[in-house]
């Protein structure tokens, strides 16, 4: 490695609070032969899984505030899907198309549930297992997270 080769800590520095600023799991820069790839690791959130509401507390007052945001799909329920890969999801081949699957849809053990694009390649993600869709957690052109809960297959 020549000096003009030498890794800057400085910019290392700089990577690092790119990745922390922005949410990003892991960057990386490439100049010449230098390559430098910062990656922060995210522990596991622990989920807790609440009761359902009765039905009658569904409904909120016409005065009432706004509703809090959705709470962060549990990824420890049996036959969630998770992400492999950083990317975008995408629910379906093309905008004008049907989505692979739908909530209650049967699958079987290799059908394609989504795509995610990641580098400008599109990976299929099919199904592990067979089963019913139970859920989908992402929307088409939602990005995602290595691990993160796609759907779930019951």
């Amino acid at each position: 490695m020549s000096k003009n080769d030498a890794i800057d800590p400085e910019l290392v520095r700089e990577l690092a609070n790119l990745v922390t600023e922005t949410g990003l799991s892991e960057i990386e820069v490439e100049k010449g032969d230098l390559r430098i790839r910062v990656v922060r690791r995210l522990e596991p959130a622990s989920v807790q899984v609440a009761a359902p509401a009765p039905v009658a507390a569904l409904a909120p007052p016409a005065a009432a505030a706004p509703a809090a945001a959705p709470a962060e799909p549990p990824r420890t329920q049996p036959g969630t899907v998770p992400s492999p890969m950083v990317g975008t999801a995408y629910l379906r081949p093309s905008p004008d198309a049907k989505s692979f699957v739908d909530v209650g849809a049967r699958v079987e053990v290799g059908d394609k549930l989504l795509l995610i694009e990641a580098m400008k390649t599109f990976n299929e993600i099919v199904a592990p297992r067979a089963g019913t869709v139970s859920a989908i957690f992402v929307e088409d052109g939602q990005p995602v997270e290595f691990g993160e809960a796609l759907l779930v297959i019951s």
